[in-house]
């Protein structure tokens, strides 16, 4: 029997410290890193660097309920530093690596964090911003071989704290599962994210959904190559692989051109995509090897109709889709059960979902509406870190307003449609994008599409105007004429972009969705880089 008997395995790091006491030389998380090798980490790894970051933070003067960001990619730095926080109740902010400038000083100072781990790639990208964030008094950079990056004299060493051969071991000092873990800021597609509250009983709700959903078994191997500052990382591949033993690999960063190549050396049987990245993979040149993976299932949120059974008939897996939000609410289609294109049914006895009109009435099957959610037990609520009244209308009634315009089927299955206030109509036909960004991907020049309206030239009320947003292959350039060529061909005549916008990237949020409002602040009718289809007509 295990002498740690007084910790709750239901937070997090009370687990680790059992595991490692239990099973301390199991390897259960795999970091990849390419030609530079990979890091293998051991629940010991875990625990010991873990607690040696916890001192570091009671001696820099951190305590319960004070914020640290963490703003690296996925490294074992980032796990040790979240594991970090909840030993003395102190609270992260995982800040995707994409962040820099005012955004990046917004939630350095939205948040109050006190201290910020950082990687060296990242500190070019964080020093300008400091000067800014007098909030921020201690900034520890975690030098890693591959980034190639001079030590700097200004900061503290991440890696000399975790070098330590002793140390004062830090007892877990808290026992409530309500104490907060996290603040995890939402993508901001419409303005300044909102920072959500994570408490350390999520863990115990991912764990919920590990047995319930993900049902991994013991012989699996996970991957990603998410974000681990987003909740999809967490939920999907990292805490399911911390409480179940389950390995799992990470790469510092999605990479749609080696997946497949790093789920066959690793073995992997699983792997966590969103929507716009499945395209991303789809898109790249077909391979006779395509078929040749071990992976089963690849459990995505977001897969486009469009290619949802080409996709798994090319690389022989099987799509287990899911929906959820930071904020609450999770349904799931497993694999072969549900109609393709539907995202699933709530967890039973869980949640109830309605699809209600602008009156909060329910409007009938298969008309759309905005998916709003109520937990069955206890209270529905959502706690924005410093914004009291958005918190309070995000639960008006005590329904989760999901801001999702979804239909429910008769038989009880959901379709996501849009975000509300995106949707797009041109001449009187509601637009789907991801038909013709499926069409326009299928060119052999095109790595990424993003297809968004703009206010119809027409000027009718409602109306839009479709601009396809694109990125090249690297290396190669887009003959326009063919990728119009290819949309009369492919698509009706209202379907067909008025315009092509080429960008380097498609930018996109935390959780790899396209940031169509970005290119929308980007297009120009005269841009150097903007193309109209009366021009190749």
């Amino acid at each position: 029997m295990s002498s740690k008997a007084y910790l709750n395995q239901a937070i997090a790091s009370h687990l680790i410290e059992m595991k490692a006491e239990d099973k301390p030389d199991k390897e259960v998380l795999i970091f990849e890193n390419g030609e530079h090798g990979e890091d293998i980490l051991t629940y010991e790894s875990l625990y010991k660097n873990s607690n040696r970051i916890a001192r570091l933070f009671l001696d820099s003067g951190l305590r319960k309920g004070d914020t640290y960001a963490v703003f690296m990619r996925n490294h074992p730095e980032f796990v040790y530093a979240m594991l970090a926080g909840p030993v003395i109740g102190a609270i992260m902010v995982p800040i995707d690596p994409r962040n820099r400038g005012d955004r990046l000083r917004f939630l350095l100072q939205n948040s109050n964090a006190k201290a910020v781990l950082v990687s060296g790639e990242m500190l070019e990208q964080l020093a300008p911003v400091l000067d800014k964030v007098p909030n921020v008094k201690l900034v520890c950079v975690a030098y890693r071989p591959e980034h190639d990056v001079p030590v700097s004299s200004d900061y503290p060493s991440l890696n000399e704290i975790l070098d330590k051969d002793s140390w004062d071991v830090v007892p877990q000092q808290i026992m409530d599962v309500r104490q907060p873990m996290q603040i995890i800021y939402t993508s901001g597609t419409t303005g300044d994210p909102k920072g959500v509250m994570v408490r350390n009983n999520r863990f115990g709700l991912y764990n919920i959904a590990t047995r319930l959903v993900w049902k991994y078994k013991p012989s699996d191997v996970l991957y990603t190559g998410l974000s681990l500052t987003h909740g999809n990382a967490q939920a999907v591949t990292l805490f399911p692989s911390l409480s179940t033993g389950t390995k799992a690999v990470f790469s510092a960063k999605f990479t749609k051109s080696r997946i497949w190549d790093i789920c066959r050396k690793y073995g992997c049987t699983s792997f966590s995509l969103l929507g716009g990245m499945m395209s991303g993979i789809y898109n790249q040149k077909s391979k006779e090897t395509d078929g040749d993976n071990p992976v089963r299932t690849v459990m995505s949120a977001g897969t486009p109709v469009s290619i949802w059974k080409e996709f798994e008939k090319r690389f022989d897996v099987k799509i287990l889709e899911w929906y959820a939000a930071i904020e609450g609410g999770f349904a799931y289609n497993p694999p072969g059960k549900g109609p393709i294109g539907s995202f699933g049914k709530p967890l039973p006895g869980m949640m109830e979902f309605r699809v209600v009109d602008e009156n909060d009435k329910q409007v009938p099957d298969a008309e759309t509406g905005e998916l709003i959610i109520k937990m069955t037990r206890g209270d529905t609520k959502v706690d924005y870190h410093d914004l009291p009244d958005a918190s309070e209308e995000k639960t008006r009634g005590g329904w989760l307003r999901t801001g999702d315009l979804v239909k429910k089927d008769s038989k009880g299955w959901y379709y996501f449609i849009c975000r509300k206030g995106s949707e797009l109509r041109r001449a009187g036909d509601f637009i789907q994008p991801d038909h013709i960004e499926k069409v326009i991907g299928e060119h052999p020049d095109v790595s990424e599409v993003c297809v968004y309206g703009i206010p119809s030239a027409s000027g009718a009320p409602g109306e839009s105007d479709l601009v396809a947003g694109i990125a090249p292959v690297e290396g190669k350039s887009i003959d326009l004429k063919s990728i119009y060529d290819k949309c009369k061909n492919d698509l009706e005549p209202n379907f067909i972009p008025s315009y092509l916008q080429l960008v380097e990237e498609i930018p996109k949020t935390i959780s790899e969705k396209a940031l169509d409002r970005v290119l929308r602040e980007q297009f120009s009718l005269d841009g150097d880089r903007v193309y109209r289809l009366e021009d190749y007509t």
